[in-house]
């Protein structure tokens, strides 16, 4: 296939925020680093728009198909010639936070484009909501050259980990929580979380908490394989890919009922859901995994991982290329 990615350029930090920066305790970004994005792993042409402005029909190549990846994207997408391909609107979450234009992102999906979700969750709602009888459905997979580990038993002291991340919708609120009543119980726990963004400083994180900023892959498969437990108490996913990844290093999960996370978790197998923002259950839920014997816990274990190696990233290109397809002959049809 021939793959043409079109990006906006990205901007470099002005001498205000590289101050900012340094205050915060951050550091100075090097123009490099500025200019490394995950576009440089791909392997596929990628052109870069230098204004900020909306992509046209004029930026593309004639193609077979076009790909829209955000609501906005989307808008533009169903503006373009029908030279330039079958349209897609590849959908990874329901984009109505408050802090986006909610209704034009609503009224995205209803556009008359193909859509691809990533979980059950993100598909009933095309169908259900916004009336789509045609969706499909491509999940996540896990890069397993990366994310692995050998057959391990349980840590010496019972260790959780969690994503951290400031957004409201991810729950660090509730995950305080129920990590706060999870130690009061095992004094001896150990908490290992990541994220791309530092700590708030109204959600600190408690002294005990072993925080690790913006880590490289490796370094985060390296958190996943120290954990007894991976906690998610989000309030919605479109898909939790930190679930499943930590799954692919052998690790049981607790998640909330958020949506991705429901396709994973297989609660009584591989882990265990809980409603949303119920911190009793959680702290119930976390503590029954940590609390496992032995031969209990390697049951979880074993079967995280079979839930994680079951389906492959060849297994998802494949079911993408089936719903590109399915949109190209649509598209033929109109």
């Amino acid at each position: 296939h021939s793959v043409n990615v079109i990006a906006p350029r990205k901007k470099l930090l002005t001498l205000k925020q590289q101050i900012k920066r340094i205050i915060n305790g951050d550091g100075w970004l090097s123009v490099t680093n500025q200019k490394q994005n995950h576009f440089d792993l791909l392997g596929v042409k990628v052109t870069y728009i230098e204004a900020k402005r909306p992509v046209t029909s004029e930026d593309l190549p004639n193609a077979d198909v076009v790909i829209a990846t955000w609501w906005e994207t989307a808008e533009w997408v169903a503006k373009f010639a029908d030279s330039k391909g079958a349209k897609v609107y590849f959908i990874q979450h329901h984009e109505v936070f408050p802090w986006l234009a909610v209704e034009r992102a609503k009224q995205t999906y209803n556009l008359p484009l193909h859509k691809i979700t990533i979980s059950n969750w993100l598909l009933n709602l095309m169908q259900d909501i916004y009336q789509d009888p045609v969706v499909s459905l491509v999940p996540n997979s896990v890069d397993l050259d990366v994310f692995f580990a050998p057959p391990r038993e349980k840590q010496n002291n019972p260790t959780l980990g969690f994503l951290y991340s400031g957004a409201e919708f991810k729950g660090i609120d509730t995950a305080l929580k129920v990590i706060e009543q999870v130690k009061m119980q095992l004094p001896e726990l150990r908490v290992l979380c990541f994220g791309n963004a530092k700590p708030k400083k109204n959600t600190p994180l408690p002294n005990y908490f072993e925080f690790k900023y913006n880590p490289k892959q490796e370094d985060i498969r390296n958190v996943y394989e120290q954990c007894d437990v991976w906690l998610c108490c989000s309030r919605s996913e479109g898909f939790g890919l930190t679930v499943l990844e930590a799954m692919a290093c052998r690790c049981p999960a607790v998640s909330t009922k958020c949506g991705g996370p429901e396709d994973i978790v297989k609660h009584g197998e591989n882990g265990f859901l809980c409603d949303v923002d119920d911190v009793e259950s959680l702290v119930d839920a976390a503590l029954r995994v940590l609390k496992l014997s032995e031969p209990e816990w390697l049951a979880f274990s074993n079967a995280a991982l079979a839930t994680a190696t079951r389906y492959s990233w060849h297994d998802a290109t494949d079911l993408f290329e089936q719903a590109l397809n399915q949109a190209i002959m649509k598209n033929r049809k109109l």
